[in-house]
């Protein structure tokens, strides 16, 4: 089921707004930790080639998780993964670990995998997709589900990547146990845990993990960290009793090496696109502190957010559009409202689901933002420029905020100033963001 809504142009009345002034911008660069993993196959393949036991895998079922978050050379590394298993006389497979990404469904999960480059010809094994759960334990009362097809597997690779989540803290956030607790568990899994709130993952993921690594046959886990630069930067392949220790020390590294503003105040920020395979709230609240409780305002000083496009990894999911203060009309009739709610309901936030205010154009958004402005000089506004929360290298500021930025370690000058630039339709021409 797919749910589109033809959203009508709006006659909304800002007054003044056509005399609001749009700043020009500058290009700058932010300077952060460029290490990174030169190999990545090689990497992962020395880190499984030291796992013990390599005979125990003949003739073994092994079920690979993949789950929903965009990592550079995912197929690769999948691939990797599954011929090493094979050389080992293992019958490796993938299935989708999203909870209730691709609305929910198996299909949605597939199309999902696919976008990522995860299809059986790119891997080289099969892709089973299900969204049936066994119970295989519970904690004080609350049922803990697993995939079906990977409970009655020989073993599961938890794989997944390890950041900061986008609306809680805790020693064990977006990683491997959160995998377990939730991505593994599919659908109905999810539903459950998220009916729990937010507040509460930090105190439940890690025992779920615990109780998920002895009662289910769980191979050894695959930890990837991403550095500032969307590169690499560690691989650690644990087995199951080191799985509790390497998940949260990846965590720290992780929250070392993330990409964020060199910088604390913006008066309006402008992302080109926000989508689930770049964070699950669409835009990193731990870069633009916006997130639906509240409780990231700490990481960004930001008074305005306008987003104008959803990326197409994302299928069409708005999540993380409530929390912007304008987008166009173009990005909500891009979305899919039946995946986007489904997504919502299973956190139990139904405000994921709300409809922000929109305009026409990008133009029109842009001297929005800046005219609804409190106390400022709206040629001085703050005004900053990204592609996504991923892609903070490279960004633009307005002449403003470049004169009070300049000096700042890590800032450093690459072109203009230049003047923001329109079609005749009103949309932004688009930025030729570096690779």
């Amino acid at each position: 089921m797919s749910t589109f809504i033809n959203f009508p142009e709006i006659h909304a009345i800002v007054q003044g707004m056509e005399t609001v002034p749009i700043p020009k911008m500058v290009t700058v660069r932010q300077q952060y930790d460029e290490s990174r993993v030169e190999d990545v196959e090689g990497t992962l393949r020395a880190g499984m080639e030291a796992l013990p036991s390599h005979d125990w895998y003949k003739g073994k079922k092994i079920a690979i998780t993949v789950g929903s978050r965009g990592i550079p050379s995912l197929p690769e590394m999948v691939r990797t993964m599954c011929n090493t298993l094979r050389e080992w006389g293992a019958e490796p497979f993938v299935i989708p670990a999203m909870g209730s990404h691709g609305g929910g469904t198996a299909e949605g999960q597939l199309e999902m995998l696919a976008g990522f480059g995860i299809t059986e010809e790119n891997i080289g094994a099969p892709i089973k997709a299900s969204m049936d759960v066994v119970q295989y334990g519970e904690l004080n009362g609350i049922p803990l589900y697993c995939d079906k097809i990977a409970y009655e597997s020989d073993g599961i690779v938890i794989f997944n990547k390890v950041k900061p989540h986008t609306d809680f803290r805790g020693p064990h956030e977006s990683g491997l146990l959160k995998m377990i607790a939730i991505g593994i568990a599919k659908h109905k899994g999810a539903a459950m845990f998220h009916g729990f709130g937010f507040e509460r993952f930090a105190e439940l993921i890690p025992p779920v993990g615990e109780i998920f690594l002895e009662k289910c046959p769980v191979a050894f886990g695959v930890g990837v960290v991403q550095n500032a630069y969307d590169d690499i930067c560690n691989i650690e392949v644990c087995t199951p009793d080191k799985m509790v220790e390497t998940d949260a020390r990846l965590l720290e590294i992780a929250k070392a090496r993330i990409a964020k503003f060199l910088f604390h105040d913006i008066d309006v920020l402008i992302i080109d696109e926000i989508g689930k395979n770049i964070s699950g709230n669409g835009h990193d609240p731990n870069v633009t502190g916006r997130n639906l409780g509240g409780t990231f305002k700490q990481e960004l000083n930001l008074t305005k957010l306008f987003v104008r496009g959803l990326t197409w990894e994302a299928h069409h999911n708005g999540c993380g559009l409530s929390c912007c203060d304008i987008v166009t009309r173009d990005v909500l009739n891009d979305v899919d409202w039946d995946i986007t709610w489904t997504n919502g309901l299973t956190t139990g936030i139904m405000t994921a689901g709300q409809i922000p205010i929109y305009a026409n154009t990008d133009k029109e958004a842009v001297q929005m933002c800046i005219k609804t402005l409190h106390n400022i000089d709206y040629a001085k506004a703050k005004v900053v420029h990204i592609k996504n929360t991923l892609c903070m290298s490279t960004i633009e500021v307005s002449e403003a905020l470049y004169e009070e930025i300049k000096d700042l370690p890590g800032i450093s000058y690459v072109s203009g100033p230049k003047q923001m630039e329109f079609t005749e339709d009103g949309k932004l021409v688009e930025t030729v963001w570096p690779e």
